[in-house]
């Protein structure tokens, strides 16, 4: 880890930092939603767009510019140039643009994510949802917040646990494997949301957990991940340890994240 960053992670300029480049990258991205612009196919089938391709070339600008030796993993990055064969003990997990199907149909649910990794743990993150103009991030000092941009920081937690719990799923799911997810950890109903807004929402207390079967890369969960730990939730992988970065491909098992 270089001596700048560091500095920055102790001081809590770190955290400044991603949060202000996070809402620029989001600035980007609105231009573009909905006004109908191409979207083209990468490999793996998924849709991949300017406002995505844009965004990740502002993040890591801005990273390499105050950081320079550290690396960075990053989704449009990956997929065009291959997945790195490994991760250093410090690097950036960065998804420009989570939730493009829903940005591509003009839904709301779409964020930008950037998170520091430090020995397989996420130790920084934020993630912004562009269309509410919202952020959320790790807190200087611990904890975790959220802004509406230009308003000052407050500070988030989880919920403890009501009787009657609710659950985020994705859309990807059916009715009755949402239902019986849900079941299975605790919560008697569910809603369906896209992208990482899931891990922040259940941080602000207004949701309890998050089921997770299907596939996802490690940019996906990071910065959820990381604003949801500190805001006092968990992410467990299907052997119940935390949710851990830096594996094989950069690709992510089941897990489950809670709040309190």
């Amino acid at each position: 880890m270089t001596a700048s960053l560091i500095a920055d992670l102790a001081s809590g300029a770190l955290h400044d930092h991603i949060a202000e480049i996070a809402e620029d990258a989001a600035r980007v991205i609105l231009p573009y939603w909905r006004a109908g612009g191409e979207v083209f196919t990468k490999a793996d089938a998924s849709p991949v767009t300017l406002a995505d391709q844009q965004a990740e070339a502002l993040i890591l600008s801005r990273l390499s510019a105050l950081y320079p030796d550290v690396q960075a993993v990053a989704e449009e990055q990956s997929e065009a140039e291959g997945r790195p064969a490994s991760a250093e003990a410090v690097f950036w997990l960065i998804d420009p643009l989570d939730g493009t199907k829903g940005f591509v149909a003009g839904k709301e649910s779409f964020t930008v994510n950037i998170a520091l990794i430090q020995d397989h743990r996420p130790v920084a993150g934020v993630v912004t949802a562009p269309a509410t103009a919202t952020t959320w991030r790790t807190a200087v000092g611990g904890g975790a917040e959220m802004r509406r941009f230009g308003e000052p920081w407050r500070a988030i937690k989880v919920r403890n646990r009501p009787d009657e719990g609710i659950a985020l799923l994705s859309h990807s799911v059916t009715d009755e494997e949402a239902t019986r997810l849900a079941a299975r950890h605790g919560c008697t109903r569910w809603q369906g949301t896209d992208s990482s807004l899931k891990f922040c929402l259940i941080a602000e207390g207004r949701f309890d957990a998050y089921p997770r079967t299907g596939p996802t890369s490690e940019w996906d969960t990071a910065a959820g991940q990381a604003v949801l730990e500190a805001a006092g939730g968990r992410v467990l992988a299907a052997d119940g340890s935390p949710l851990a970065y830096g594996k094989p491909g950069f690709a992510n098992g089941g897990f489950v994240a809670m709040g309190g």
